[in-house]
Parts: structure tokens; sequence; C-alpha cells
């Protein structure tokens, strides 16, 4: 699976997520509704929404192998 989501802290996240080998922070934004269309676009590319995040700064993605 494949996930993208906002945080204000990446590496804060990639921890809480076991440091993925392919976490990446894909964008930085100025305003929240910058960062909430992104994931939405990100969502409509079939990336599963990471919503645990807290805030907005940082779009990042990471995939899950089960």
């Amino acid at each position: 699976m494949r996930y993208a989501g906002l945080t204000d802290e990446p590496a804060k996240r990639k921890r809480q997520r076991s440091s993925p080998d392919d976490f990446r922070v894909m964008q930085q934004f100025t305003c929240e509704a910058s960062a909430q269309q992104w994931l939405r676009r990100m969502l409509g590319q079939r990336y599963e929404d990471d919503s645990s995040g807290k805030g907005w700064k940082y779009g990042y993605t990471f995939s899950s192998r089960r």
C-alpha cells in the first residue's frame, strides 16, 4: 500500500511509521489550502490517507509492505 499525508514534523512522522526506507517529503506548503489540494490529488492517484499526522506544512509519502 502507498500512503500520503500532511504533517508539520516530518522526521517525527517518519519515526512513528517505523522509518520506512521510501519515506519522502514531497512538497512544502505555505498555506493549508494548497496542502489539502495536494493531498486530494495524491488520494486521486490511489494513495491511502495517512491522516494521523498533525499539521499541514509538509506533504509526504511512503509505502508499507504486507
